[in-house]
């Protein structure tokens, strides 16, 4: 079979698609990365020269079929190179978080066994020279940015540049190898193992085929009109299944082009000189843009604010009709013109988002009013739906048919089914092949018939077909009158204001709810400043009374708004405190694609719980952190526990009348 789909022309490699494009697109840009300010870029040509040669270059360094090679540092093309080049030298690559400390760092490299490890800097390696006494099969390191590493000991640590011109100089020996193992790749070979964010335990390693990755990227180019054409910016964490699919699935796929940032603080100078066709963000980056436009707003000259807020008040009106295609007055139009001159252009063009065509955005629940504000510019933003285990897609937006409320239809060749305990089935060509040496949770998580358990809850509507998401099925749980609990609904309300980063919920099996919450720290500092309030520290922020009371009546405005969901009235929060530190990836609050650790939280800070449920008004409390250099330290902090308004539930006042 696998000969028949080579002899049609069917790709069923990455190498096989690599070598596609080399032909195909010769000289159009693959690659281009900013260093010291300047894009430097690479042709197809040139990328399939970089590969080969570093496919060679490993497998002269003994790189076996089989084995896993870590993947660690920033967006950077020769480490995406990397990826491919270990598959085409029949190994199978595993990129980490960057950010991981050196103890999550010897959990994923002991848990493959990784044999090598290709990293971007000294930083990367001096974490994984930390821990290498624990980790046996480890071999081989390779590194792309030599500062600092001049005195390392050299016998195990080598060049990437170093490696790859080895491989250069034996291609005479080594490409038979190569091109054996490449002619050995069917459609179910592992194309590459990523790593569960770890939310409710370690992470799992979730064992991705080229059939998964290459289907999957096929189908949802097919369905958003993917072109060669396109440019992405690469930012995200390559250890992220999004980052993969979008970056090389369907770059490879497409054949367009891939582009990586100088650094993470330059990220948003470097997007602005791209202006990507086709984007994807967190909702939290869509969140920060909005907030500092505003914040930059409040700055501005009186005539300049009226204007920015007249012509977007038009644009909040007929922004989204006109995305649609739906039918809008000529004044209407001609008026929104206006503005896309004087307001809607420039700022897009400032975002960086003047020329996308096709935008995504998924992980969190969305706002509505920053949805709407996007969408209102002219900015086609989507929302989506998946997991690793789906090789991300599961459902997306169609054009013309975009919400708020839901994360859209099913995905090419994907189908969903409901339980009846509302958790969300799929199955589909992206369905992950196992999970690494951990056959108890695949079979938990995937049937003999390939359906797969999301862990979410949901619906589908009747009328649209949309899928709707309530909340995770585990955090689903039941207030002690027997009410739904669906923590994520309150939270997700709660971070749609922009001085509110993190919310936390607790009350499942209790007779009410309380919350933790995190303030954002350019929005609630930049207002300080405006209005001339001294603070010395994050926790001296969050302990103003003037900051208390903003966000009571944030939390006050969310409980009418629960209140009028007779599901979910019960879940009002009665009392709330705003934490003294952010809740941190290094402190294991968090994952490092930050979603809340919630029973980490939960019994961190079971101290204050129980003194909010207690009525206590203040409670004394030393909690242990984690600085950037991996010392442990503690804060002490004396918190006010606030109580909250409670609004009528719907029902009720519906009953009374």
């Amino acid at each position: 079979m696998e000969k028949a789909q080579r002899e049609a022309g069917q790709d069923i490699s990455l190498a096989a698609l690599l070598r596609r494009n080399a032909r195909k697109f010769a000289d159009r840009p693959a690659y281009r990365e900013k260093e010291f300010g300047i894009w430097q870029c690479w042709t197809w040509a040139e990328v399939e020269v970089e590969i080969t040669n570093l496919a060679l270059g490993l497998i002269d360094l003994g790189l076996n079929e089989g084995d896993f090679v870590a993947i660690i540092g920033r967006n950077r093309p020769a480490l995406y190179w990397s990826m491919v080049a270990v598959q085409m030298a029949g190994g199978v690559p595993v990129p980490l978080y960057q950010d991981a400390v050196a103890e999550e760092m010897e959990y994923v490299l002991g848990h493959c066994g990784a044999r090598f490890v290709i990293a971007g800097d000294q930083e990367q390696i001096d974490k994984v020279v930390d821990v290498q006494e624990q980790l046996p099969k480890l071999k081989q390191m390779i590194y792309l940015d030599p500062r600092g590493l001049r005195k390392y000991d050299h016998t195990q640590l080598h060049a990437y540049t170093t490696v790859q011109a080895n491989g250069a100089e034996r291609r005479d020996k080594l490409a038979p190898i190569m091109e054996k193992r490449i002619a050995a790749m069917t459609a179910d070979s592992t194309c590459i193992m990523l790593y569960t964010s770890g939310t409710t335990g370690k992470p799992k390693g979730v064992v991705l085929s080229n059939r998964n990755v290459i289907e999957t990227a096929r189908n949802s180019a097919k369905f958003d009109h993917l072109r060669s054409d396109e440019n992405i910016l690469s930012y995200l964490p390559m250890a992220w299944v999004g980052d993969f699919i979008f970056s090389v699935g369907q770059a490879y796929w497409c054949g367009f082009c891939t582009n990586c940032p100088e650094s993470p603080d330059t990220m948003m100078t470097d997007l602005r000189e791209i202006g990507p066709t086709y984007f994807f963000a967190p909702p939290r980056v869509f969140e920060g843009q909005l907030t500092n436009v505003m914040i930059r707003m409040e700055d501005a000259s009186p005539l300049k604010r009226a204007m920015f807020h007249h012509f977007l008040n038009h644009a909040q009106k007929v922004g989204g009709d006109l995305l649609d295609g739906r039918p809008v007055g000529l004044w209407d139009r001609c008026k929104y013109a206006l503005g896309n001159v004087l307001v809607y252009g420039p700022l897009k063009d400032t975002l960086g988002y003047g020329r996308i065509r096709v935008g995504y955005t998924a992980g969190e629940a969305i706002g509505p009013e920053i949805f709407a504000f996007f969408r209102s510019l002219g900015i086609n933003l989507k929302q989506l739906y998946g997991q690793t285990e789906a090789t991300v897609f599961i459902t997306q937006q169609p054009d013309g048919q975009v919400r708020a409320d839901t994360v859209g239809v099913p995905s090419p060749e994907v189908e969903i089914r409901i339980a009846d305990n509302g958790e969300i089935f799929y199955r589909s060509p992206g369905v992950f092949v196992e999970y690494l040496d951990n056959p108890a949770s695949t079979a938990s998580t995937k049937d003999a018939d390939g359906w797969v358990a999301t862990g979410d809850a949901g619906f589908i509507e009747e009328s649209s077909g949309h899928l709707r998401i309530i909340d995770r099925a585990k955090d689903v749980g039941k207030m002690a009158d027997g009410s739904m609990f669906a923590p994520k609904f309150v939270e997700n309300k709660l971070k749609f204001y922009p001085d509110l980063l993190e919310a936390v919920l607790f009350g499942d099996q209790r007779d009410r709810c309380v919350a933790f919450l995190n303030i954002d720290l350019t929005a609630v500092g930049n207002w300080a400043e405006r209005n001339n309030i001294a603070y010395a520290s994050y926790q001296e922020l969050t302990a103003h009374p003037k900051v208390l009371e903003t966000l009571a009546s944030h939390v006050a405005e969310v409980n009418k708004s629960v209140a009028e969901d007779d599901m979910l009235s019960g879940c009002q929060i009665h009392r709330f405190v705003v934490l003294h530190k952010e809740l941190d990836a290094d402190d294991g609050e968090m994952t490092r694609t930050r979603k809340v650790r919630r029973r980490v939280v939960e019994e961190k800070y079971a101290d204050i719980i129980a003194a909010l449920y207690d009525g206590s008004e203040t409670i004394s409390t030393a909690t242990e952190v984690t600085y950037e250099d991996g010392r442990k330290g503690e804060i002490r902090a004396t918190l006010t526990l606030m109580d909250a308004e409670i609004a009528t539930p719907k029902k009720m006042r519906v009953a009374a009348e």
